[in-house]
């Protein structure tokens, strides 16, 4: 033997991926230090600006302190709060849910299609009750939910609908960006998404209207300094620093999904014809790819596969938030959630990260068909 331990496979590498802007937000922070504006300057007005214009809106976004007080704010300005229900499904990350409780509304737990794990619109048109103020969809694992169904049916009722975009940041529903959809949309730049700060930092879309609205509460509720006209402001606003690197990372934005497109194409090919199911893109959308969620029987032996081969992996989600007692006390379900319950037991996340390396694709590939073919 060596000695030497074989390298491992990262679920991602937000270091790496970042090194290939290095000398870019060296210059940015210098820039912002040496600017001596340190909250709400141009680099954050240049990135609310440029954010807006790649979501093809007529309005800037409204920069927030990260992607769980973009759900929270969009839900204040939405006027939902204390008796409002809002329909949300249950196989997701339980940020999305605690958004909810944060403005003490009743999150509605519905299930979820098997192929893109996204919102059913069948189950959410049966959840609707007098109490239901909203719908979040979540575009999960970068795969926009199916929003031509969701639409009609938030319409219909007079329901404020708002995407959860925080995992699908580039993705299209017939050449719309997420986030432009609905009538508000909420993003995360926590570092390991498809647009990571070096920190926290979040984002607001939607009408010139509402996101006024938005503006106002991200900073106490004032609608000029130390005048605050709206209950329940907070403070949650988007550092200028992170604003800063924003900038250096949003113009390659387009190129970065492409590679992630990619990386999910290579494992498609390769890992066609395994007891595997392979992510679903269906027909005029297109998945952004945060995540490369695989599904199979043998999710455990896999795992374990897998990581004794020094490749990590992830579970998203391994609890169904309605399981969960700190997120689902007072909580109502509707229906049996039986796809968001069968997921819950097959689900893999495989590594897929932009600098990600054709031998660590291969190692990756080599070590599923292993266990697939006579390695377990």
């Amino acid at each position: 033997m060596s000695g030497v331990m074989e390298s491992t496979v990262g679920l991602a590498d937000p270091k790496r991926d970042l090194a290939r802007f290095e000398d870019q937000l060296v210059d940015a922070a210098r820039r912002v230090i040496a600017s001596g504006f340190y909250i709400n300057g141009d680099e954050v007005r240049s990135f609310e600006e440029a954010m807006g214009r790649a979501l093809q809106l007529e309005s800037p976004v409204v920069g927030v302190g990260s992607g769980t007080d973009a759900l929270i704010l969009a839900l204040l300005t939405a006027g939902i709060g204390l008796g409002d229900e809002v329909i949300v499904p249950s196989h997701t990350a339980g940020p999305s849910v605690a958004a909810i409780r944060a403005v003490l509304a009743t999150p509605v737990f519905v299930d979820v299609e098997a192929d893109i794990a996204c919102l059913d619109p069948n189950c959410v048109a049966e959840a609707i009750s007098s109490k239901t103020k909203a719908i979040l969809a979540i575009h999960l694992y970068g795969h926009p939910a199916d929003m031509d169904r969701l639409k009609p049916i938030a319409t219909h009722h007079g329901l404020v609908l708002i995407e959860d975009c925080a995992q699908a940041q580039g993705a299209l529903l017939h050449d719309r960006p997420v986030g432009s959809i609905g009538d508000l949309g909420c993003f995360s730049f926590y570092p390991t998404k498809n647009l990571g700060a070096i920190g926290d930092g979040g984002a607001v879309s939607g009408g010139a209207e509402r996101l006024k609205v938005v503006r106002k509460l991200r900073t106490y509720g004032w609608s000029e300094p130390q005048y605050s006209d709206l209950p329940l402001g907070r403070c949650s606003r988007l550092d200028e620093m992170q604003a800063a690197f924003l900038n250096v990372k949003l113009p390659l934005l387009d190129a970065d999904i492409k590679s992630r497109r990619r990386i999910a194409e290579i494992y498609r090919d390769r890992l066609a014809g395994l007891p595997i199911e392979l992510p679903a893109e269906r027909p005029g959308a297109y998945h952004a790819y945060h995540l490369f969620v695989i599904k199979t029987d043998f999710r455990d032996q896999l795992r374990e596969h897998l990581s004794k081969a020094g490749i990590m992996t992830g579970l998203h989600y391994p609890f169904p938030v309605h399981v969960q007692p700190g997120l689902s006390e007072g909580t109502r379900t509707a229906g049996p959630l039986a796809v968001t319950l069968d997921l819950q037991a097959k689900i893999l996340s495989l590594p897929l990260f932009v600098t990600m390396t054709d031998a660590e694709l291969d190692k990756v590939v080599g070590a599923v068909q292993d266990f697939f073919r006579g390695g377990r």
